[in-house]
């Protein structure tokens, strides 16, 4: 089978044909979903416009993403993933779309909180803990993927475990998830992907003290996952310093590495591969040598130098832009007036039926002088 673009007959919220990204994506029993806001299109002013409080936003989304999952055959009774973004004038309000998405998809998905973006598996996968007071669902979904819910350090009290301490409250999440995945019968050498989001208050120092965790906890069996680090202004509540979202997979995992060096001694891989899938460490432009930043102040050149990589990754295993699962863009806020640059260089670099894709902005990236970072995914072929 190969990846096919959902392509509704009815969609009113935009005419989404001539874009770099496609709807959803499916294939067999599964499907995954593009990010959604409640963006509307007007044709009076020629714009994306959006208005409405928070209730009224989260159900415009969520109706169009359930929208094109209705035209792959899909309904909310099978997603297994929900991935909530959500800006800092809406944290006060979330409650109020936590409560839109329960009414429209029950307990049973994974929800990461960091535009909505879902996957979908037909029956929504196995449930492997159920939800309950203070405890978030955890589903298995296509091709033995397990799915967690975004880890804070949080403590059952509701207070902040290791106020100030990044390392620490980092050691504090890894050691939430390993608990969780030993109760799944996995460990963390089942890690694929690890995505971390930090706040402005963690120094080099600090970051290197978490490098140090990470060596410590995530190496047990020589590979690391892939992964990605984003800073922003502020995280779930006051003093919590990281967020960490992790997916595990029930199959063997394999590095994947073109030969870049530069991450020889990095507590990521360039890329993991586990059962079909491939799970890509976030990309910017970095010069896969020496890991210096590339097109410093050049949104165009740096989006011109990650697909290349992006590429260049695919095609050493044999894949190509067609493969692509989904890609979720984060551009700096600094840089977000020109992010339309951005359009033309993925329609050089990928092709139809173009991945499922999510935009987000962010307050900054790893290195100084980076403005735009991609996580992707890609899907090998069935007997490869």
């Amino acid at each position: 089978m190969t990846l096919q673009a959902i392509r509704p007959e009815e969609f009113p919220w935009f005419p989404y044909d001539g874009f770099t990204f496609c709807l959803g994506l499916s294939e067999g029993e599964a499907a995954w979903t593009s990010g959604h806001t409640a963006g509307v299109f007007d044709p009076e002013v020629g714009k994306m416009t959006v208005g409405g409080p928070m209730e009224q936003q989260a159900r415009t989304a969520y109706e169009k993403v359930l929208a094109i999952l209705a035209a792959a055959g899909f309904g909310p009774e099978d997603v297994t993933r929900v991935t909530e973004n959500i800006t800092l004038s809406g944290l006060e309000h979330y409650d109020t779309a936590a409560a839109v998405r329960t009414e429209l998809f029950g307990e049973r998905p994974t929800v990461r909180t960091v535009v909505v973006e879902l996957h979908a598996v037909r029956g929504g996968g196995t449930p492997l803990v159920a939800s309950s007071a203070g405890r978030p669902a955890i589903t298995e979904g296509h091709d033995g993927l397990v799915y967690l819910p975004t880890f804070v350090p949080v403590g059952p009290d509701g207070s902040v475990v290791a106020p100030g301490d990044l390392a620490a409250q980092y050691a504090w999440c890894l050691d939430r998830v390993d608990e969780t995945l030993r109760s799944l019968q996995l460990s963390l050498d089942n890690i694929v992907t690890t995505y971390d989001y930090v706040t402005p208050d963690s120094s080099a120092a600090d970051r290197e003290s978490v490098e140090a965790v990470r060596r410590a906890r995530l190496a047990g069996d020589g590979i690391f996952p892939a992964a990605g680090r984003i800073e922003m202004s502020r995280l779930h509540q006051e003093g919590v310093l990281v967020a960490l979202d992790v997916t595990a997979s029930r199959h063997r995992r394999e590095r994947v590495d073109p030969g870049w060096a530069a991450y020889d001694t990095a507590t990521r891989s360039p890329a993991v591969r586990a059962g079909r899938g491939l799970f890509i460490s976030g990309l910017a432009a970095r010069d896969t040598t020496s890991g210096d930043v590339l097109a410093e102040g050049d949104l165009e050149g740096q989006a011109e130098a990650l697909y290349e990589q992006m590429v260049e990754l695919l095609a050493h295993e044999g894949l190509g832009p067609d493969d692509l699962l989904e890609t979720t863009e984060y551009c700096v806020v600094d840089a977000i007036a020109t992010y339309r640059v951005v359009a033309p260089v993925r329609e050089r670099w990928l092709s139809p039926p173009w991945p499922a894709s999510t935009g987000a902005m962010c307050r900054a990236l790893e290195q100084p002088g980076l403005l735009l970072e991609v996580f992707p995914n890609a899907l090998y072929r069935e007997g490869s």
